[in-house]
């Protein structure tokens, strides 16, 4: 908490621009910066410094902010003009968070666990591939029933925020959401932004306690859950075979995204 300011705005630089690249968890980028315990405590135990705590959140949130305008509009043209190449640059970074994530499990032995808990993370994703496309609107909606389910999705994507090993812009691609997200934060449309930000901002109040009770507690079987939810993301988004030279390119943009994340994961141990 007594860190300058100005590092602490430009470690949410780093963490807001993360947010959008699908495969990067901004909780293990937070980690590999040295401020997630900070964040994590700032928001369970608000109440036990106010003053000190809306400071330091206030100016990582500036950050994050400013993070995500920066790098939002160069992700959006690239998804949309080498959507097949960025999309195998993104599986490849979310495959290079799996060692990271079976580590933090510290499985000593096997255990029915060991496969049931991910399992159970790649039921949770196929579940949520069976919900109506489109279910949680787009960018053009309007009305009371629109702004609710951007709501409910900032919630769900808040769980993938505060989570280190899920990456918020993998769930948003999940849920059907990415371009139109990524397009809002580009033109600052704020009726689509606002729900959204304020459904996050619930789901963060509402988690965070929640999830670090459980993350203390339960730590094998949390990180085997998430595990599997990864897993079951990566077989879900797969683009499609490429064509051409695309069968160069994207397997190492596949390689390239891999060790990318593996090599964050290093500086965080």
């Amino acid at each position: 908490m007594k860190k300058p300011h100005l590092v602490i705005f430009g470690k949410g630089i780093v963490v807001g621009g993360s947010l959008l690249i699908p495969g990067v968890s901004g909780g293990s980028m937070a980690m590999i910066l040295g401020i997630y315990d900070a964040l994590i405590r700032s928001v369970s135990s608000f109440l036990k410094d106010i003053r000190q705590n809306l400071i330091f959140l206030i100016t990582f949130t500036a950050g994050a902010l400013l993070g995500m305008l920066l790098f939002a509009k160069p992700l959006l043209f690239l998804v949309d003009t080498f959507h097949l190449p960025s999309m195998y640059f993104f599986m490849g970074a979310v495959a290079g968070s799996i060692p990271m994530i079976f580590r933090k499990a510290a499985v000593k032995k096997f255990s029915p666990g060991v496969i049931l808990y991910p399992l159970i993370g790649i039921l949770l994703v196929y579940l949520m591939n069976l919900l109506p496309a489109g279910m949680f609107g787009s960018r053009v909606g309007s009305g009371f029933t629109h702004f609710f389910m951007l709501g409910l999705a900032g919630i769900i994507t808040a769980v993938a925020l505060v989570l280190p090993g899920i990456s918020v812009s993998y769930m948003l691609l999940m849920l059907g959401m990415y371009e139109d997200t990524m397009y809002a934060i580009t033109t600052l449309h704020l009726p689509y932004l606002l729900p959204l930000g304020i459904g996050g901002v619930v789901g963060i109040l509402l988690t965070t306690r929640l999830l670090e009770y459980v993350l203390d507690h339960y730590t094998k079987a949390s990180y085997l859950v998430i595990l599997g939810f990864v897993l079951g993301a990566v077989i879900l988004v797969f683009p499609g075979l490429p064509s051409g030279f695309g069968w160069v390119l994207c397997p190492l943009l596949f390689l390239f995204g891999f060790f990318l994340i593996r090599k964050l994961s290093a500086l965080e141990n």
